[in-house]
Parts: structure tokens; sequence; C-alpha cells
């Protein structure tokens, strides 16, 4: 099907398919997934990509290995990866904001973070915590 009339805004859009002439037909619709081919997808600036993109790249701070994107989440202020860690546990989700993401290099299928702006402390290792004693 073809959108012959789009309106709204993106958050609510309005889209008028071809062939489709009333609420019924509209209706019988619902919740189906809309689709465009990629070659039909109009083209991304510099710095952004489609979320399908990001999927299953790593997770990485310098040589600390956090997981794997599961999937693109939005949320009510930003768009969030939602990851899998790699030493397993909980998901772990990382605001798409500059603070958090240092570069995403989605050909090479790795995204670089700041575990300690999302709250994931450095491992203590000598040096670098307290000194234990026995």
């Amino acid at each position: 099907m073809e959108i012959v009339r789009l309106a709204g805004t993106q958050k609510k859009p309005i889209v008028r398919l071809e062939g489709l002439s009333s609420r019924e037909d509209a209706e019988a619709l619902r919740g189906a997934e809309l689709t465009v081919e990629h070659r039909d997808a109009p083209k991304l600036e510099q710095g952004e990509w489609w979320a399908h993109e990001l999927e299953g790249c790593e997770v990485v701070d310098g040589d600390r290995v956090l997981g794997r994107v599961l999937r693109m989440i939005e949320l009510p202020s930003c768009e969030a990866l939602e990851v899998e860690p790699s030493g397993g546990g909980a998901t772990v989700l990382v605001p798409m904001v500059r603070a958090a993401v240092r570069r995403v290099a989605a050909s090479e299928r790795r995204i670089e973070v700041d575990l300690e702006f999302i709250g994931i402390a450095a491992p203590e290792t000598p040096g670098n915590g307290p000194e234990r004693r026995a």
C-alpha cells in the first residue's frame, strides 16, 4: 500500500493509505506493522542511525565490555539502548545522550560509552580502590 496523505505530527501521525476508504478498512489494520524498503527510506544526517543498525552492537568503555545492544527504546526524555550485560544479570539502559555515548560506529558494530556516567563503577584493581588488609 502507498501513503496518499500524511498529516498530524511525528509522534501522532495521521496516515491515509491507498485503497482504504472507510474507518472500518483502517480499523482492520490496527496493530499491523508498517515498514518501508531500506532503499526508499529517507537519508539520515551525520550522527543518525536506524535503530535496527544498533541492535547487536558491542557496548564498551575503553577495554571494558558492557554487553550487546538488544534494542533501542523510547523513553519520555530520550531514546535509550537496552543492553544485555556480557556477565549476565539485568539489562542496562544507556541513554542516547552525548554525556553517555562517546562514539557510535555502527559499521564496526561498536558503541563507546561512559560507564561512570550511567552509574557503573570501575572494578577495583590494585591502586584503584581502598586498600584491603588481611
